[in-house]
């Protein structure tokens, strides 16, 4: 891996592959054990800075950090200093006084990770930043289709919803082109970004779409970033045409989402507690994927030690 994980696009499928290997190997079954932690990273610490509201990605992180013995700090933006006016600039310039190993951040707006890297040493993992990318969900949601499907060239995605505003969409047709999947977007006009084509995507906007497809993945609507725009005549009528419920998925067909799901909205309550959907699944992904890639991002940008300072460093551990 390269020393920071900004965007999805920062990984070969190659590296992908090689990633999600150490997941499925060293970490996906660590969970079920009595004693749900390895030494992997002890002594190096990891801070979680969040400056949005997160469950499923800020709990995994954190964990993902604690089972490999790591020390971990978690920042919440609104209880620090940054909710009394202080910049990210000063907040990362603070933190990297610590001398941390690794920021995981997740921000509102596009390219704050990759600012963040500017003034740290830290290894800068891209928690989410704002509609631009998500690649930790990619990689999980990658690792999930691998254990339901194994191959996945050629693979039939259709990503439904708010497609506009959506990051993990933006990562995850990226993510899943480059592991020879097809995907196909299903969304009203006003909720695709322009020039969606040179995305490399399809572009359909009835559900009718989803015929023939393998995989429907669902998407929030995200209206917290609207911004008081009026991208639809009604939420009605978006429900009337993109909530998808049990009746629009066929046999053999698997759904899956990002989180947090709005019952109702993009998934009907039926489908949500189907048989059909992965959700539970991708979550449990997310933690090994997770582990992996702290782990990876620590090992494989590893400066290696001279023989007298390995020497030293292994006779301290003894002692």
């Amino acid at each position: 891996m390269n020393r920071n994980l900004l965007s999805i696009n920062d990984l070969s499928r190659e590296e992908i592959e090689s990633v999600l290997g150490t997941a499925a190997k060293d970490f996906l079954e660590l969970s079920k054990r009595d004693i749900k932690k390895v030494p992997t990273l002890r002594g190096r610490t990891i801070i979680n800075l969040f400056y949005e509201k997160s469950t499923r990605t800020s709990t995994s992180f954190e964990l993902a950090g604690k089972r490999l013995s790591a020390d971990v700090v978690n920042v919440r933006a609104g209880s620090s200093a940054a909710g009394k006016g202080e910049s990210l600039k000063d907040t990362t310039l603070t933190l990297n006084a610590y001398r941390p190993d690794i920021i995981v951040l997740r921000h509102p707006h596009v390219g704050a990770p990759a600012f963040v890297s500017r003034y740290t040493g830290a290894h800068v993992i891209n928690a989410g930043d704002g509609k631009g990318e998500h690649p930790t969900q990619c990689l999980l949601d990658i690792f999930s289709l691998q254990r339901e499907f194994g191959d996945l060239k050629g693979l039939k995605v259709a990503i439904v919803g708010d497609v506009l505003h959506s990051r993990v969409a933006r990562s995850n047709i990226s993510g899943f082109k480059k592991m020879g999947m097809k995907v196909i977007l299903v969304a009203p006009p006003s909720l695709l970004p322009r020039g969606v084509e040179s995305l490399g995507a399809k572009v359909a906007h009835s559900l009718d779409a989803l015929a023939g497809m393998d995989v429907i993945y669902l998407l929030r609507m995200q209206r917290e970033r609207h911004e008081g725009a009026n991208y639809l005549p009604s939420m009605r009528e978006y429900i009337s045409n993109y909530c998808v419920g049990r009746r629009h998925v066929a046999k053999g067909q698997r759904v899956l989402h990002p989180g947090p799901i709005n019952r109702g909205v993009e998934i009907e309550s039926a489908l949500a507690d189907s048989e059909e959907n992965m959700i539970l699944q991708q979550v449990e992904a997310g933690l090994a994927v997770r582990m992996a890639v702290l782990y990876r991002i620590i090992v494989d940008n590893a400066v290696p030690l001279a023989a007298g300072e390995a020497e030293v460093r292994n006779i301290q551990a003894v002692g």
